[in-house]
């Protein structure tokens, strides 16, 4: 049987009669809607009332809060704790769906989960954690259920303004990556990268030109032997400066001229065999010399390792020769680029430089036609020239 006090606390609620209930001294007091079934207000000594529903589950007493009076009405709380109640009888328990959300993985949960893999199959992976600990700072506290496609889009699009499109790009390919790992963490929600579209990228063909060339042998002097020859080794080459740091003496035939890539460090998969030039046989001879482990280009603090990270050394080349928008790729593409000029075939420029189709030697083509130009501008002078009058003649 309901106490005095009980009843006291139960009415039916009206706008008059939730704005007339009393002020505690202190702490809070619950009133409950005798119209509504689960509905109650809670009074505080600060003079707030907010609305809440009230339910036993399982023997266990629920307070699911919903909105302050009045900017919540009587009327819409009313409605709001019949929807609530419902949910509940159909077996909703809103402290154990606030403790799963509690629990939700976050982006950075997801990241730590996908990098544990990625340092066992992906040899770019130092890449991609200097892009997530530069780029995602805004983004890897989020849940993963609360991402949506609009924050993405505004994430991406803020990384285009400030650091270009072909920035912003990869780490939208790599937070799409990170994605594809989610359900190993029970999310099973959509991707929000996938209708969020990259930006227009445009075939970059910065390479280093003829008068270029002084310079930037004359600043890579300077540089420690290891990171000259480096540096030298991935300009004679045309590899990527990944696989070039990754050179070990077991893959060359130096007798043969030849670097067999293995298919594991190459972008498509299979191996290359590399073609040395005369310049990189005698740069890898003079290196055998002092050679005292499985790489050669190794790093100076770990020996047994390969150099890592050439950022600090191709800083200081490109300021010392005074070399503006080079970066260490495009000595790959100079190799591509210098080959064109010199009327090479896209086939053998793509063989030259490992690709597995011609789109991507396709950017070289129009530097194919420079020798051609030069020979057409040559003979169309000879044909006005030919086409001038002679001296006496109208």
């Amino acid at each position: 049987m309901a106490t005095n006090t009980e009843k006291a606390k139960r009415l039916p609620f009206s706008k008059t009669r939730v704005a007339a209930l009393p002020v505690p001294e202190s702490g809070r007091r619950y009133y409950y809607d005798s119209k509504t079934p689960g509905l109650a207000v809670c009074v505080t000594s600060t003079g707030n009332r907010t609305f809440y529903v009230y339910r036993k589950i399982d023997g266990r007493p629920i307070r699911l809060k919903l909105e302050k009076f009045p900017e919540m009405s009587v009327e819409q709380a009313q409605k709001k704790a019949k929807q609530v109640m419902g949910r509940m009888v159909d077996g909703w328990d809103p402290q154990a769906a606030k403790r799963s959300r509690r629990d939700a993985p976050t982006l950075k949960d997801l990241y730590e989960h996908w990098l544990t893999h990625a340092k066992q199959h992906k040899k770019t992976w130092p890449e991609d954690e200097r892009k997530w600990k530069q780029h995602f700072t805004k983004l890897k506290n989020r849940r993963l259920s609360d991402l949506t496609m609009a924050d993405v889009a505004k994430w991406h699009a803020s990384l285009g303004e400030k650091n270009g499109p072909y920035l912003a790009n990869r780490a939208r390919s790599l937070l799409s990556s990170l994605y594809s790992k989610a359900h190993e963490l029970g999310h099973n929600g959509p991707n929000p990268c996938l209708h969020v579209k990259p930006f227009k990228e445009t075939s970059r063909e910065r390479f280093l030109q003829v008068d270029e060339m002084r310079p930037f042998f004359t600043a890579l002097a300077s540089e420690p032997a290891v990171w000259r020859d480096f540096w030298l080794m991935c300009l004679f080459t045309g590899a990527r400066r990944g696989n070039v740091a990754s050179m070990a003496w077991k893959d060359l035939a130096l007798e043969q001229g030849v670097w067999l890539v293995p298919g594991d460090q190459m972008k498509n998969g299979q191996p290359q065999s590399v073609v040395l030039p005369p310049p990189a046989i005698q740069l890898l001879q003079q290196r055998s010399e002092d050679r005292t482990g499985p790489w050669v280009f190794p790093s100076k603090r770990t020996p047994d390792q390969p150099i890592q990270d050439p950022r600090k050394s191709w800083a200081r080349v490109t300021a010392a020769a005074g070399l503006e928008d080079l970066r260490p790729h495009d000595l790959r593409r100079t190799l591509g680029s210098w080959q064109a000029i010199a009327g090479a075939s896209l086939q053998v420029i793509g063989a030259s430089l490992g690709h597995k189709d011609l789109k991507s030697t396709a950017v070289y083509s129009r530097l194919q036609l420079d020798p051609v130009r030069v020979s057409v501008e040559g003979v169309t002078q000879q044909m006005l020239e030919a086409a001038k009058p002679k001296d006496g003649e109208a």
